[in-house]
């Protein structure tokens, strides 16, 4: 499975809605795709960031950071060429990072999901 892959099976199996990943590359130097998806509360949030950083890692990648620990509405990832970020609904409206970056291609992700 490629990087993208890992990134959304791990989250849709711990039930992360609202799925989206945009097509970074032809913007950033740094990584190629966001990843936002949405929890359901803080429970799933935190289950949600360890599930991506053990498959992750189980798969031999390194987690350059994780910002937003405890209590937070919003938990950043960077996984290198991918930026996950997980967020609380309320918090996800108020960044609303989709109409920030709503000029950037999605990519499908359909494929990754079973």
């Amino acid at each position: 499975m490629d990087k993208l892959g890992i990134v959304i099976k791990a989250i849709n199996d711990k039930l992360g809605s609202n799925i989206v990943a945009i097509n970074m590359e032809n913007i950033s130097p740094m990584f190629d795709a966001f990843v936002l998806c949405t929890a359901g509360n803080q429970r799933m949030l935190q289950a949600i960031k360890d599930e991506v950083v053990d498959k992750w890692e189980e798969n031999g990648y390194e987690v350059k950071g994780i910002e937003g620990l405890r209590d937070s509405k919003w938990v950043l990832i960077d996984l290198g060429d991918i930026v996950c970020h997980v967020f609380d609904a309320e918090e996800r409206d108020n960044y609303n990072l989709e109409k920030l970056w709503g000029d950037m291609p999605r990519i499908d992700i359909e494929k990754y999901l079973d």
